[in-house]
């Protein structure tokens, strides 16, 4: 079984992903961590050396690598992977599979995601709260369609609610 966590960034796929490996004792990949680790490279310096196609084909390809192995284990997508190629159609159409899509109300993205501006270079430049949820807001209504594809919704509240949610899901 392969349990894909999706969702805006700061929706917490990684950290509930991490959680939920240690309470279902499988190992959780991050793909942007596994994406760095084959090219030797972070997201960023891949952004700004190759650009964002050449990293959207990259993403793709160890989406689907990982996809094709017969391994057991979380995955935390990128806040975009849904959203490109039809990679949702691979993860949805893919047997032992189940989507789970991390949905986190903007208040909460906003609060997350101002603590963290510096490390995230596509809201690095924003100076305030007010223009930041308005960018989240934005961006979330574009990826809703591509979000909501997941075979599951789990409102993502609290990090032990959420991996209750999915455990209940996976009984």
């Amino acid at each position: 079984m392969k349990i894909i966590l999706l969702g805006y960034m700061g929706s917490g796929k990684s950290t509930i992903g991490y959680s939920l490996s240690k309470s279902l004792n499988m190992p959780c990949i991050d793909l942007d961590e596994y994406i760095e680790d084959k090219e030797n490279k972070t997201i960023k310096m891949i952004f700004s050396e190759q650009g964002e196609i050449y990293f959207r084909k990259k993403e793709r390809f160890y989406l689907e690598e990982l996809i094709n192995k017969k391994d057991s284990f979380i995955l935390a997508l990128g806040g975009g992977t849904p959203c490109y190629y039809d990679n949702m159609d691979l993860i949805n159409n893919s047997p032992l599979t189940i989507s789970i899509y991390l949905k986190t109300d903007i208040d909460t993205l906003v609060i997350r995601l101002s603590n963290e501006k510096s490390k995230r270079p596509i809201i690095a430049g924003f100076t305030s709260d007010e223009l930041l949820k308005e960018f989240i807001a934005k961006h979330i209504f574009e990826r809703s369609y591509f979000y909501t594809k997941a075979q599951h919704i789990v409102n993502n509240v609290t990090l032990e609610k959420s991996i209750k949610q999915i455990e209940n899901l996976l009984k």
